[in-house]
């Protein structure tokens, strides 16, 4: 841990806030760092400035000024779906309206329509913009 804390240049002798995670957030590009004050999924006081889709969730606990990780973001927030791009909850992502998210797959960015093109899929009977839109709501 050390040798980490060295490397990014982070001293935490007198504990880390928005600072360090600023720095955690440049050693860590791969990862977006999203920091929650509290268990609704709104209430963000950090989040990472990077595409990466790959999330470190973490809970500040102002009581004991500590950070928890959030194994489970969904479970954590009580909701069903939480949206990655605007990070607010529902109970259903197919309901969730999000203009940074697609209205079809929910990727984030949105998908560009390929020349008005809508492909059907026979499991779910929706249509989508393009292949990668179809092939987005088919994965897990």
């Amino acid at each position: 841990m050390a040798r980490l804390l060295e490397a990014a240049g982070i001293d935490l002798t007198n504990g880390g806030g928005i600072p360090e995670l600023i720095k955690f957030q440049k050693q860590f590009d791969d990862y977006k760092i999203v920091v929650y004050d509290g268990l609704h999924s709104d209430n963000i006081i950090f989040q990472g400035q990077t595409g990466s889709s790959k999330r470190i969730n973490l809970l500040f606990d102002d009581v004991t000024r500590h950070y928890h990780v959030i194994m489970n973001l969904t479970g954590a927030m009580g909701k069903r779906y939480v949206c990655r791009a605007c990070n607010k909850g529902c109970d259903r992502g197919v309901s969730h309206l999000c203009n940074q998210t697609c209205s079809n797959c929910m990727a984030s960015p949105p998908c560009a329509s390929d020349s008005g093109v809508r492909l059907p899929c026979g499991d779910c009977n929706r249509h989508f913009r393009s292949r990668s839109c179809f092939d987005n709501h088919k994965k897990p």
